[in-house]
């Protein structure tokens, strides 16, 4: 029970900050987005050292498939949608609906340091590419995503690996490699779960 506690305390109080940090100004409405992207990711850490039971664990993330849709469908909390309410871009749903496989897979399967690289790759990666590309992304490679974008996608998730895995450093750089490019040319809001779900994958098959 109290692995719940913790768990739901945790992602409320992320919510609570990223508002409260809006509301004051010192983060944009893109910004608050990217802050719940970046540090729900660490739910993972709390999880890890809560959780001994693949299915409880993973019924954190399913329940919040459930409550993201609600909030794109019904636009319930504004800190975590765009302006464009498109049917591709879910990607807080897929965000969860990635978290919940890895988790269950990780804690089934005692792949937990996998499934931590995949969740912080998919929060510092994902998120910090987004806010880079759009402060500094002036030169683009393909459609909307940009050198700088791409570079930070790439050295986050290689900095993570390393310092997860640092014996398999070559491995690393493939793996890093292979998310890049998913994030470059992924459908909009589908590299919540293409780049996560990969990078677990072959964390857990070479790593």
């Amino acid at each position: 029970m109290l692995a719940f506690v913790y768990s739901y305390g945790f992602v409320v109080g992320i919510l609570v900050l990223s508002t409260l940090l809006e509301k004051a100004k010192i983060l944009n409405d893109e910004g608050a987005r990217k802050f719940i992207h970046i540090a729900v990711a660490h739910w993972f850490i709390l999880a890890i050292f809560t959780f001994d039971n693949a299915f409880l664990a993973a019924l954190v993330p399913f329940t919040f498939i459930l409550l993201n849709y609600l909030s794109w469908r019904f636009n319930l909390l504004s800190a975590l949608e765009r302006d464009d309410h498109s049917l591709a871009d879910k990607g807080t749903i897929y965000y969860a609906v990635s978290l919940t496989i890895i988790t269950f897979i990780a804690f089934s399967f005692d792949y937990q340091i996998e499934g931590l690289f995949a969740v912080l790759a998919m929060g510092y990666g994902d998120g910090f590419s987004a806010l880079i590309g759009r402060q500094f992304g002036n030169r683009k490679i393909y459609r909307n995503k940009s050198y700088a974008g791409s570079l930070a996608m790439f050295g986050f998730t290689l900095i993570i690996g390393l310092l997860l895995f640092n014996a398999q450093w070559h491995l690393i750089i493939f793996i890093a490699l292979a998310a890049t490019a998913l994030e470059m040319f992924t459908l909009k809001g589908y590299d919540n779960l293409s780049v996560p779900l990969t990078i677990f994958l072959l964390a857990v098959v070479i790593l």
